[in-house]
């Protein structure tokens, strides 16, 4: 466990240890689908708020599928502006860097975080009720 994290948690304890490794993993899989790997400078690599919002949902939904949202309600990270708070907790400790056009304001309420980790999933049921047994 990352000693720098665990603090981050003990400071405050909103948010569950595992979802400031999400986010820091988040940045890594946006720079990646953005084709801002590790082979830019810091300054290309950069992905704004909205960058990473996206990208923070679709690898949710990748790794957790329907149970997107449940996992982020049980880490404590309910809207937009729960990951900013994570994101410039990071940048605090130095696990993740900033630009000077970086602000937390880029992450206020931007979209419904649970709308849209559940957006797209459906649940049906057969086209055929099932048949009572008969006693």
């Amino acid at each position: 466990m990352d000693p720098l994290i665990l603090e981050l948690c003990r400071e405050d304890p909103r948010f569950a240890y595992e979802a400031y490794e999400f986010v820091c993993e988040a940045v890594s899989y946006t720079q990646e689908s953005l084709g801002r790997g590790q082979e830019f400078d810091a300054d290309d690599r950069h992905v704004s708020g909205a960058e990473l919002l996206r990208g923070i949902c679709e690898l949710a939904i990748r790794e957790f599928g329907m149970m997107a949202s449940v996992v982020f309600k049980q880490w404590g990270v309910k809207t937009t502006d729960d990951i900013g708070d994570i994101v410039f907790k990071l940048i605090k400790v130095k696990r993740l860097s900033k630009s000077d056009r970086d602000e937390p304001e880029d992450f206020h309420d931007l979209f419904d975080l649970h709308q849209a980790l559940t957006e797209g999933f459906e649940f049906t049921l057969g086209d055929k009720p099932a048949k009572r047994s008969k006693r």
